[in-house]
């Protein structure tokens, strides 16, 4: 996915020879239309006529809401786009995720003009970079967009180039904030493409090839485990749960190492990547199962996130670690009733094999932790009990109290909200089994509490002094219904951008 070319000017937005130009407009107690600042001087072309003409064409200035108005010459822009921020800020600019929100909501409305610019508001000192941020990332992601497998590719041209207007296009934070905000879209959009590719184009050993390729690319060390090294190492989770399909498993590792100096801290990134989820023999109802080709979501944000690491080189070490399988139901595969003994030893007493991801994980985890990472961040499309505990799109987030904080604080920041949850002692307790160290799900096959048991299995697998911390995104990695936003239909890359900046933010 090719994400337009972005960049900054602080000339009048009005006098900009671009294709469209979007500005901000915000709803008000009587009914009115303020235009956002930043946009003065378009609003002074017409002569105090923009909003009246707005609200003609349905503005109501609602958060996310796009009008487009043709200007017939008043501006050298042809189009104006006027996004809805919501009601009128007291004297602040609007919120990061309104602003990230309302640039990815216009550009993507603007697909068949190639230059864009944006003239949405931004404050001129405190607080510039947040803003430049939210609405780089906003305005690169909502261009995203997925052409598939189509015979004969879409008419409409992509938007091209974004500009953004600040006050002064030489403040260094700006700037950064643009070279930082193309390098996590474009990861981002990488997490989405793996996600939405059909799973026949992305088998396990192609995934493993592809996250592979793009390894080397970026300069990460890369080695990719076959069914023949997981045999050897032990790793009977990732083994057993591939066991059912023909195709058979992968764990691929990717490694970062700052250039010079002692690491500020290590960090392990784990992600579940089964490519198709089918079930296994627990086979999961027909309706919706096509969207378990995303089970693979996890894997594919902590590979992006590393990709993205290794553009910004924080002086942080990371590691990334990608088990992957598919999950299918055959005469081979696993079933209800076996004893599993994983890597590192621990048994366990499968109770559901739609319960495979934990499996998965479990080994990956283990095996991340004999590295002895100072943090393990782990995430996973993990459970159904995410969906209705929290929505589809919050997260939960389960295991050293600090570090899930810091993860609900980073999703705040970034638009990925994740909320901390519990793992209470009589969640673990009823996985007790009698025929092995663990049983994979609760022992009495209540469907109480899934989302906190997956979080309670994978806790068994951690290291002794390691923080960590599981992220349960099986609702927010992927969107199923329309584009809202910077949010595509589809995979949506979530958690890359929470990753990126728990890393950036550590030791903390």
């Amino acid at each position: 996915m090719t994400l337009p070319r972005l960049s900054l000017f602080d000339t009048d937005p009005a006098e900009r020879d671009v294709d469209a130009i979007v500005i901000g407009v915000h709803s008000r107690d009587r009914g009115d239309l303020l235009v956002g600042t930043g946009a003065e001087s378009i609003a002074a072309a017409f002569d105090g006529r923009l909003t009246a003409t707005l609200k003609l064409l349905g503005s109501t200035g609602a958060a996310g809401e796009v009008v487009k108005l043709a200007t017939l010459g008043t501006i050298t822009a042809p189009l104006v786009v006027a996004v809805g921020l919501g009601p009128e800020p007291a004297g602040e600019t609007p919120a990061p995720e309104v602003l990230r929100r309302a640039a990815g909501a216009a550009v993507r409305a603007l697909e068949g003009h190639r230059r864009v610019a944006v003239a949405l508001p931004v404050p001129d000192g405190t607080g510039l970079a947040t803003a430049v941020r939210a609405l780089a990332e906003g305005a690169l992601l909502g261009a995203y967009r997925f052409d598939g497998y189509r015979s004969t590719p879409p008419r409409t041209e992509r938007v091209a180039s974004v500009a953004l207007y600040v006050p002064d296009v030489r403040d260094r934070a700006a700037r950064a904030e643009v070279r930082r905000a193309s390098v996590v879209a474009q990861a981002v959009a990488q997490a989405r493409d793996w996600v939405n590719t059909p799973p026949n184009y992305l088998r396990p050993p192609a995934f493993a090839d592809a996250v592979a390729r793009a390894g080397e690319s970026a300069g990460l060390e890369v080695e990719v485990l076959d069914e023949k090294d997981l045999r050897r190492g032990g790793y009977g989770g990732i083994l057993t749960v591939g066991q059912g399909s023909q195709s058979p498993p992968r764990l691929v590792r990717l490694a970062y190492q700052p250039a010079s100096g002692t690491p500020a801290a290590r960090v392990a990134l784990v992600g579940k990547g089964v490519t198709f989820d089918s079930g296994g023999v627990s086979i999961k109802p027909n309706q919706g199962m096509w969207q378990m080709k995303s089970d693979m979501a996890g894997a594919a944000a902590v590979a992006a996130t590393i990709l993205a690491v290794a553009a910004l080189r924080p002086r942080v070490a990371v590691t990334a670690w990608l088990p992957i399988v598919e999950n299918m139901p055959s005469g081979s595969a696993y079933r209800p009733g076996d004893v599993v003994s994983m890597y590192g030893g621990k048994t366990v007493e499968v109770l559901n094999t739609d319960a495979e991801g934990r499996m998965i994980l479990a080994d990956a985890i283990a095996r991340a932790c004999e590295e002895s990472p100072d943090v393990l961040l782990e995430t996973s499309t993990l459970t159904g009990g995410q969906i209705i505990s929290l929505g589809r799109r919050v997260a939960g987030v389960m295991g050293t109290p600090e570090l899930c904080e810091q993860i609900r604080v980073a999703g705040e920041a970034t638009g990925e909200p994740a909320w901390p949850m519990p793992l209470p002692d009589d969640v673990r307790q009823a996985m007790e089994s009698t025929v092995a160290d663990v049983c994979q799900t609760n022992a009495s096959q209540e469907r109480v509490g899934t989302m906190l048991q997956g979080g309670a299995f994978l806790s068994e697998f951690v290291a002794d002094g390691v923080r960590w911390a599981h992220i349960d995104i099986a609702g927010p990695a992927f969107n199923v219904g329309e584009p809202v936003g910077y949010l595509p239909k589809g995979g949506t890359g979530v958690p890359v951008r929470t990753l990126l900046h728990v890393i950036e933010q550590l030791p903390g």
